[in-house]
C-alpha cells in the first residue's frame, strides 16, 4: 500500500528504501518500536512532531531518543513561542494518523526543521505515513523532500 510520502519521494526522484514491520497496536512508543523492529540504532530513527509557533504550524523532526526543544524550534523559524500542536489538528493538517505522521507528503506543507544530529548518519529513518512503515533515506534527501532547515532542536 502506497502512502503520500512514498508517492512524493518517487515523484521527486529521491532515492529511499521502504522498511515495513509488524506494528503492535498495544505499543505507543512508535519510534522505539520501529528502531527495535528494524534492528537499527534508535538515534537514526526520527519522529515527526508538530508545534504551534506564534500561531503557525511547524514540523520538528527529532531522534526518537530525544525530545523536541520547543524554544529551539521557535528560534529556528524566527518565532518566539512554541507549544505542541493538538494531535487531532496534527492529523488534519498532515493527512496522517499519530504514530504514522511522515514529514514527507503532508496534506499541507509546513515549515520544517530537522535536528542537526541527522547529518551524523549516512541514512536516517522517518515514518512512511502509516504505523509499521518507515522510510530510509539520506539526510540531504530528507532535507530536499521537506525543504527543511537544520538546527539543534533536540534535547
Amino acid at each position: 500500500m502506497s502512502t503520500p510520502a512514498v508517492v512524493a519521494l518517487k515523484a521527486a526522484g529521491i532515492p529511499f528504501t521502504e522498511r515495513s514491520y509488524a506494528h503492535d497496536p498495544a505499543v505507543t512508543d512508535f519510534g522505539r518500536e520501529a528502531a527495535d523492529a528494524l534492528a537499527v540504532e534508535p538515534d537514526r530513527v526520527f519522529k515527526t512532531l508538530l508545534a504551534d509557533v506564534d500561531g503557525r504550524i511547524v514540523v520538528g523532526i527529532v531522534p526518537v531518543t530525544g525530545k523536541l526543544d520547543l524554544k529551539a524550534l521557535a528560534a529556528a523559524v524566527g518565532g518566539k513561542k512554541a507549544a505542541m500542536a493538538d494531535p487531532s489538528l496534527a492529523e488534519r493538517r498532515t493527512g496522517y494518523i499519530v504514530g504514522g505522521i511522515s514529514p514527507i507528503g503532508q496534506k499541507t506543507a509546513h515549515p520544517t526543521v530537522l535536528d542537526e544530529t541527522a547529518e551524523l548518519w549516512d541514512t536516517v529513518f522517518v515514518s512512511g505515513g502509516r504505523r509499521g512503515l518507515d522510510l530510509e533515506l539520506a539526510p540531504a534527501d530528507l532535507i530536499r523532500a521537506t525543504a527543511a532547515v537544520v538546527a539543534d532542536i533536540s534535547r
